[in-house]
């Protein structure tokens, strides 16, 4: 069918960008640095990348062209807004398990290692958790409300037995977190290892409070 379309003067396209994230429907992509018309049923030749162009290299013609599909356009946006929304994020975690009564006193991977003890709530309260905290360093997590006994004697063990770096504790701003991060400083001072460490409170609304 003949309809107006857009048309882009490659010679006049500086890279930019800007008329493919001023295109709603998807219809120009940027290959090699050159903005291009790649679909042309998602044109619905109403040209609202003609302004977003700084060189003046896009323009109106009518021509021979598909016809404009928006069943196809909105198919198209539905699945990409589902894969913006749906990505994996990579996970930090290096090792398993990571439960408190569970890990070994000795293992291969707290050798040189940077030690994480975690109250289990601070993973779904602060969400950068993983990328901020578990990174790089071997986690141990815990509740102590729930969990029965005290952490400290297995956690004198792991830090005793093993060549541990540093020593970071996350807990919770409320009360009954407070007995991780007793645990996990006695558990050092009871070891009789001098490391770095230090302690990272979580609000209830996901902040880092020190």
């Amino acid at each position: 069918m003949i309809r107006k379309i857009i048309k882009i003067d490659e010679s006049k396209c500086n890279g930019c960008g800007a008329c493919a994230s001023a295109c709603h429907e998807g219809a120009i992509e940027m290959i090699n640095g050159v903005a291009k018309l790649t679909r042309e049923d998602y044109c619905d030749g109403l040209g609202d990348c003609l302004p977003a162009c700084p060189t003046g290299a896009i323009s109106f013609e009518e021509r021979e062209a598909p016809a404009y599909d928006e069943a196809a356009v909105h198919a198209a946006k539905k699945q990409s807004t589902y894969q913006s929304t749906n990505y994996a994020v990579e996970s930090q975690l290096i090792q398993w398990p990571v439960q408190i009564k569970l890990v070994p006193v000795r293992a291969p991977y707290f050798d040189n290692a940077n030690l994480l003890i975690a109250a289990d709530c601070t993973a779904y309260a602060y969400g950068n958790f993983h990328s901020e905290f578990m990174k790089n360093r071997i986690t141990l997590i815990g509740c102590p409300k729930l969990d029965e006994g005290d952490y400290t004697e297995k956690l004198t063990q792991i830090i005793a037995s093993n060549n541990i770096k540093s020593l970071t504790i996350v807990r919770m701003e409320v009360p009954c977190c407070g007995g991780i991060e007793f645990a996990a400083v006695n558990a050092l001072r009871m070891s009789g290892k001098f490391i770095p460490w230090n302690v990272v409170t979580i609000s209830t609304d996901g902040r880092i409070l020190n």
